[in-house]
């Protein structure tokens, strides 16, 4: 019988409290002794929208673990009176590389690196809206040791000047959303000029969010407003395989699949 993989919410202590976050890991490969341990593997970290560790990035992680990535969820808005934690993580967000959202990524970041499921030169890192726009500033200033990043409509840092010092990109934005949809041309141009390797598209047809199922009243409402928020299965799709074939290139060992 294989072992079954983990995947489970945990909390450690660092930087000077308790952190949470969603771990998901590959099963053991066909054939493998169960009781053995988990050989190293790639790893992604994932990055949430900006109301925090939900639900639909648990689903997302475990898709990377069923991708053949070690997958971590970080909450970097954490518990609380939840407006306040997300002015906290926005306010933390501007402070590049010093606020405290670096710091805790720095902490999720080394926690990671130090698993012995995990080769710690193989780690990129998945960030959508929000965690998006923060997965490039880490990756350009916390987190150089990324080998690849895959930001998600996601906003462009306010100095642009930052970006030949990002990892590999593969970026997927939204034509239909007019916050953030115009981005990845702009983000484009600029990784082109820089040289980084990169893969940026954007879906005619999608809106904001388009990779996340989100249910309720606050959902329906922001799908009519500017940024058009909703899932799009096929944008959806074809960004899931771009980014699983970029971070293949990029992270993954030759028996991993990509696809």
């Amino acid at each position: 019988m294989r072992r079954m993989a983990t995947r489970r919410d945990f909390t450690f202590h660092g930087n000077g409290r308790e952190l949470t976050a969603f771990y998901a890991e590959p099963e053991q490969p066909a054939g493998a002794d169960p009781d053995a341990p988990l050989p190293p593997h790639p790893a992604v970290i994932v990055v949430h929208e900006i109301m925090g560790l939900n639900d639909d990035i648990r689903q997302i992680a475990t898709r990377f673990a069923d991708s053949g990535y070690v997958a971590l969820a970080p909450d970097l808005v954490g518990a609380g009176f939840k407006p306040l934690c997300i002015a906290r993580f926005m306010r933390g967000m501007s402070r590049v590389a010093h606020g405290r959202p670096y710091r805790e990524m720095r902490a999720f970041h080394d926690w990671l690196a130090a698993r012995p499921q995990v080769d710690p030169d193989r780690i990129g890192m998945a960030g959508f809206c929000a965690g998006g726009g923060f997965a490039i500033l880490y990756a350009a200033r916390g987190g150089r040791e990324l080998r690849a990043v895959a930001p998600f409509y996601a906003g462009l840092p306010a100095d642009m000047s930052i970006i030949p010092d990002v990892c590999p990109v593969v970026a997927s934005y939204g034509g239909r959303d007019r916050t953030f949809g115009s981005n990845g041309p702009v983000l484009e141009a600029a990784l082109e000029a820089a040289g980084v390797p990169h893969d940026v598209k954007t879906y005619p047809d999608a809106g904001h969010s388009f990779m996340s199922r989100h249910d309720g009243p606050l959902m329906a409402a922001m799908a009519r407003g500017p940024m058009r928020v909703a899932h799009d299965p096929d944008a959806a799709e074809d960004a899931w395989g771009r980014m699983l074939a970029f971070f293949g290139e990029h992270l993954a060992p030759r028996d991993v699949p990509v696809s």
